[in-house]
């Protein structure tokens, strides 16, 4: 009697957390990559707002969507299809999401689970990809790196860090200059602040625009090492009597001795992090009242997520190599992993995908290594140098039209929903 080949089953992708300027390069792999194997995947459905489109069942048919728009993608930041932060609770807190999740995939005949996400998105895929087992529903669940916090475990570095990193060190060797022209007369001190909440991956960035004594950043200030104001005042104080000013780069999430954000709000967001309400005109503040300088603060906030107009062209590479990867795990029925990258050398930069298993991935954050900061606690060594260097690498531009770029704008087209309407929470 001859065999027949399997059914194809549909993929559903969807975004989750802060956004990047290469998440979409990750859409795109996933959605390519999968339609190169269409005796595997059937369509690929994107969640409306990540995950809430699962549990809402409001799906994006990407089908719909010309080759052309799929590959612009590859050059357009933000979430293409919205992304979200809601965190699943576990399968005994909240059987009732996860029932509704299988309810949707069995009602569009999904097979495949492709979620974009960092750390909690780990763990959202994880507990996906445990459904088969414990529901009786075959379902192959892959995670597909993203973070610009680069924090997440065992790869060498995370997609949309390459590229946050560029912008900031872009923009610190930029204002550095503009201090520097300034000090005699103005203003004395800038503080610039970024993203990092428990690791000072991107505040280490900033150091890249040092490459000589004296260059902006003179100051960089880690989550790793506890804020000591006295010690910082006289390390500013110490450079503006050398260099006529200080520049300074700080990760929003520095702490002081009593292990409370110095700039938490008392807020949390949707994953029970502190909201944190901005550390750079706290930190400027400090400097105005102990030594009477005239400073500017800047905060990068969105900007440095969303910069796709000066991505990093590694950081591009690896995003979609990644995301490609994703894909062929999960044709060869590779159930809760993680494509990861594995340095090989840094001089040149070379590097490879290994799996990495999502109990290990999950939960767990990469902060800096100590000997990546050096002994006073206020600068990267040669080493973090090292490291950060090869990730950004070389240049990505986007199309340009009339002075501005060009970016992909989706239909996203809704498939016809066949389930009673479902409410979150």
């Amino acid at each position: 009697m001859r065999k027949t080949s399997p059914k194809p089953r549909n993929a559903f992708y969807a975004q989750s957390g802060g956004v990047t300027a290469v998440i979409n390069v990750s859409a795109q792999a996933v959605i390519e990559t999968c339609r190169r194997y269409p005796k595997v995947f059937g369509k690929v459905y994107a969640g409306r707002n990540g995950i809430i489109g699962a549990l809402t069942e409001d799906l994006i048919d990407t089908s719909l969507e010309p080759t052309a728009n799929i590959k612009a993608l590859g050059h357009t930041p933000a979430g293409a299809f919205g992304s979200c932060r809601y965190k699943l609770k576990s399968l005994e807190q909240n059987r009732r999401e996860y029932e509704r999740l299988i309810e949707v995939f069995r009602a569009h005949d999904i097979g495949y689970f492709f979620y974009n996400g960092g750390g909690d998105s780990a763990d959202t895929c994880l507990k996906i990809s445990q459904l088969s087992a414990s529901m009786g529903y075959p379902l192959v669940a892959v995670h597909v790196p993203k973070t610009v916090d680069n924090d997440l475990p065992i790869t060498d570095c995370s997609p949309g860090f390459g590229s946050v990193a560029k912008y900031v060190a872009v923009s610190m060797k930029e204002a550095g200059l503009d201090v520097a022209s300034m000090a005699k007369t103005s203003t004395k001190v800038f503080v610039f602040e970024v993203m990092g909440r428990h690791a000072g991956w991107i505040a280490a960035a900033t150091g890249l625009a040092a490459e000589k004594s004296g260059d902006a950043p003179h100051i960089i200030l880690f989550p790793e090492v506890v804020f000591d104001p006295a010690a910082f005042v006289a390390r500013v104080e110490q450079v503006v009597a050398k260099h006529g000013f200080c520049a300074i780069g700080v990760s929003e999430g520095i702490k002081g001795k009593d292990g409370k954000f110095v700039s938490e709000s008392g807020l949390v967001d949707a994953f029970g992090h502190a909201q944190l309400g901005g550390v750079a005109p706290v930190i400027a503040d400090l400097v105005k009242r102990e030594l009477k300088l005239k400073y500017h603060w800047a905060v990068a906030d969105y900007l440095q997520r969303a910069a796709r107009h000066i991505a990093s062209k590694t950081d591009v590479e690896q995003t979609y190599a990644l995301g490609k990867a994703a894909v062929e795990f999960a044709v060869k029925g590779m159930n809760g992993v993680m494509p990861a990258i594995k340095r090989k050398s840094s001089k040149p930069y070379r590097w490879e995908i290994i799996a990495a298993p999502l109990e290990q991935v999950a939960n767990h954050e990469k902060k800096m290594p100590r000997d990546f900061i050096t002994p006073d606690g206020f600068h990267i060594t040669q080493k973090c140098r090292n490291y950060l260097a090869p990730l950004i690498g070389g240049e990505a531009y986007p199309p340009y039209k009339d002075g501005l770029p060009v970016y992909a704008r989706l239909n996203n087209k809704a498939v016809r929903k066949k389930l009673a309407p479902f409410t979150i929470g």
